[in-house]
């Protein structure tokens, strides 16, 4: 595992209520639920990337209003040929 040092304001580790290690945490979280909505990464890769298994992960889209599906309605109905 690659370890990381950011600096960060005292403040925003305050407005999100969180220790250090809650607050790194919270941005390894938030930074794959990004990621994952990007279509940068899979859900196994952000799972991964945010520390969680995987039905944690998708509970925490849910969190973030995030879908756990990559795929538009528009996309789906091409893919079944109803488009």
């Amino acid at each position: 595992m690659v370890r990381m040092t950011i600096e960060m304001p005292e403040g925003a580790l305050a407005a999100l209520h969180k220790d250090p290690q809650g607050f790194a945490q919270e941005l390894r979280l938030a930074a794959a639920v990004k990621w994952y909505e990007l279509r940068l990464v899979s859900q196994g890769r952000a799972a991964e990337i945010a520390g969680l298994p995987r039905s944690e992960f998708l509970d925490a889209l849910g969190r973030f209003g995030v879908s756990p599906f990559q795929y538009g309605a528009d996309e789906l109905l091409a893919e079944a040929g109803l488009e």
